[in-house]
């Protein structure tokens, strides 16, 4: 076993041909699996389904974004229930992002049209970021110190630094610039954290965009920080292409790998992607995938899916009078109960139990299949388990 100075994080088996790893992450309200899928709970829930059914797809945390709890129902709100997980009625560990992925998203239309300033939806300075409502359209001002703040305040058990995210395409300038204010911000962040409670975890997060050199050296610089743990973002969430998502990481996990802190690649989630990142050593990510693609109809499956892609379009016309179950073997509630022609049924008349039971099924397809990743580590195997999967 492998353990980090803190007790946060317990490395329990290494892969002999990879990086992959199987541990656990230790948290006040309980233990976070490695590697671990994290789905997106954009407003302090899995839409449609309850807390206890998420549990039950073998799911430990989820992740909540603090730039939505900052309007609905607002902080104040939920530090009078005492918090995120007396709130939403979840008992296990919880993450939040620190509000900037959606704030510098508003932002990507102003870099490549360039409005004019009184248009712009967001304006970055090196103090934070001017951002107009998503709700209302007032203009908010957001700064690493109050986004720590706000994440306390609703209790997460890992919080992430807040960091200027970057879209693709981008000039180096200012992907350098960008870099640079994020690690001044870094610094700021972990001097809000130790004003909070030491049961509440901070990962500070690399960026660089897509140029090694710039990334190389955020990696270092983050690493040395005294985080809790670290994350890899702004490259799985915007138009890269994919040989640059995953050249971003061989570029950094070589340098982040060594360490006993858990490592976070933020907005990653098909199911190639996931084997290619626990190849290279990442121990969790997270993903609007399994529950958005649901409501769209996707049915997650490995026998029936797209190649690499492993999932088919339950709404297709071929599956009207299909009697088999959405995934034959599958466990979860859903195709123990229903089949393919009901949910197709259910999705041509926009009956809303569709979108709960296929969200059901991708989320259990998820937890079931981390499952079997992290089994795979702990037996010698996960390269056999990646080739079974993806050839």
């Amino acid at each position: 076993m492998i353990m980090s100075s803190k007790n946060f994080f317990e490395i329990y088996a290494l892969d002999k041909n990879s990086r992959a790893r199987m541990g656990e992450i230790i948290t006040l309200h309980g233990k976070i699996r490695t590697p671990a899928f994290v789905p997106v709970g954009t407003g302090a829930t899995i839409k449609s389904l309850t807390p206890e059914e998420v549990g039950n797809c073998g799911i430990d945390v989820f992740f909540v974004n603090t730039y939505h709890m900052l309007f609905r129902p607002g902080p104040a709100v939920i530090e009078k229930f005492g918090g995120l997980h007396k709130f939403t009625g979840w008992d296990k560990p919880l993450m939040t992002d620190s509000g900037g992925f959606q704030i510098f998203s508003l932002g990507e239309r102003n870099e490549r049209k360039n409005p004019p300033k009184e248009e712009q939806l967001i304006r970055v300075t090196d103090r934070g970021a001017y951002f107009k409502s998503f709700w209302d359209g007032k203009t908010v001002f957001l700064e690493p110190r109050d986004s720590i703040k706000t994440q306390q305040v609703l209790g997460a058990d890992i919080m992430m630094a807040f960091d200027e995210c970057t879209f693709y395409p981008i000039k180096k300038k200012y992907a350098k610039k960008a870099m640079e204010r994020t690690h001044r911000w870094a610094k700021i962040c972990l001097e809000q954290k130790r004003k909070g409670k030491k049961s509440q975890a901070l990962y500070g997060i690399v960026q660089g965009s897509v140029f090694k050199d710039l990334r190389v050296a955020s990696a270092k610089f983050i690493s040395l920080l005294p985080f809790d743990g670290l994350a890899i973002g702004s490259v799985a969430n915007s138009q890269e292409p994919r040989s640059k998502v995953f050249s971003v990481l061989d570029w950094t996990m070589p340098i982040l790998y060594p360490t006993t802190k858990p490592i976070h690649f933020l907005g990653i989630g098909e199911v190639e992607d996931i084997f290619l990142s626990v190849e290279r050593g990442v121990d969790s990510f997270d993903c609007v995938a399994p529950t958005r693609l649901g409501r769209m109809g996707w049915i997650f499956s490995k026998r029936e899916g797209l190649a690499k892609k492993f999932r088919y379009d339950i709404t297709k016309s071929q599956f009207t009078t299909d009697k088999k179950s959405p995934e034959i073997g599958c466990q979860c509630p859903t195709c123990q109960n229903f089949s393919r022609g009901y949910l197709n049924h259910l999705f041509r008349n926009r009956e809303l139990l569709a979108y709960r039971l296929a969200s059901l099924h991708n989320l259990y397809f998820f937890g079931s299949l981390m499952g079997k990743i992290r089994d795979s580590i702990k037996k010698g195997k996960f390269l056999k388990t990646k080739k079974e999967w993806l050839e």
